[in-house]
């Protein structure tokens, strides 16, 4: 039996329930935007960083010092997007003790909103063939995975500015593409200073990930020699590999230290959530709002497999 109250705003009274619900199903929901990104606050409708190149070697002092000169690198815009969805429940169900319906509504707009924000992180590896503008620009026009970057400086890019690879997941490809990203160039055409140490992955290539990277002898090999990728790669953003890349077989190569410095994540307007109740149709509503971004900045962190 229904619990009479006084007040004909029920939208008010069932406001507590519903927020305690939608915070309780959003904690328990996973959530890898921080694991991937790093996560900062905005104040403006967009936001604008410039790469720094770097510093020639040093030089030998000879009774004074010389004083390098940094070119500027490539420009990224990122214009946050506005994000809204919302829930109704009318008079009838909560007169009726429909508490079964009800609480599904909040818990559901909970995993709406964990799951596009993890389709939208996402985005870095389901598009990362191809020039993604849904949050940014990047003033160097190609895609983040490319064999065609360039550099501002005018150094010659025939080696080094690849970190593109077409080839499927194996222990031979691993050691290729580990090689690869190992000969990255600044825009000044040295060496850059990366470390691969993590392999992020669909959930369909766990089974070879694991293999590769955790047996003891070298894989499909039966001379019992040491696997050298054994414990030199973290496979993330979970050991399983993650259900919101989209692509069965593309893999990549990051340097953790390198990912957090280059790859952020800007919450303008962090997740509001807030409720009404329309006085003429009896219907209360929760809706719940946020704006963000993000970016990336230097594609020298990476190295994808683009597998056909």
């Amino acid at each position: 039996m229904a619990v009479p109250h006084a007040s004909g705003n029920f939208g008010d009274l069932l406001d507590p329930r519903v927020k305690k619900l939608f915070y309780q199903e959003l904690k328990e929901l996973p959530d890898y935007v921080g694991t991937l990104y790093s996560i900062e606050s905005s104040s403006n409708p967009y936001e604008i960083s410039s790469e720094v190149g770097e510093l020639d070697d040093f030089t030998e002092f000879t009774g004074s010092v010389s004083y390098g000169s940094q070119n500027q690198g490539y420009d990224v815009r990122a214009t946050h997007v506005e994000f809204s969805k919302g829930i109704q429940v009318e008079r009838k169900l909560f007169d009726d003790d429909q508490h079964g319906i009800i609480n599904k509504k909040p818990q559901g707009l909970a995993t709406s909103y964990q799951r596009t924000r993890q389709k939208h992180a996402a985005r870095l590896f389901n598009n990362a063939f191809s020039v993604d503008t849904m949050f940014y620009s990047h003033t160097e026009g190609v895609a983040l995975c490319s064999d065609s970057h360039t550099t501002t400086s005018g150094a010659s890019t025939a080696s080094g500015f690849d970190n593109l690879t077409t080839a499927s997941l194996t222990a031979v490809a691993l050691s290729a593409a580990r090689i690869q990203a190992s000969g990255f160039r600044d825009d000044m055409g040295n060496r850059y200073m990366s470390m691969m140490n993590e392999l992020w992955i669909p959930i369909d290539l766990f089974e070879q990930a694991q293999e590769i990277i955790k047996s003891s002898g070298k894989v499909d090999s039966a001379n019992n020699n040491v696997n050298v990728h054994k414990d030199q790669f973290t496979i993330m953003p979970t050991e399983n590999g993650w259900n919101y890349m989209t692509d069965t077989n593309n893999w990549f190569l990051m340097d953790s230290r390198l990912r957090k410095r280059f790859c952020v994540w800007y919450d303008r307007v962090p997740l509001e959530f807030a409720q009404a109740e329309e006085l003429d149709t009896l219907i209360a509503k929760w809706r719940a709002y946020c704006r963000y971004s993000n970016k990336y900045q230097n594609w020298r962190f990476c190295l994808g497999a683009q597998v056909s």
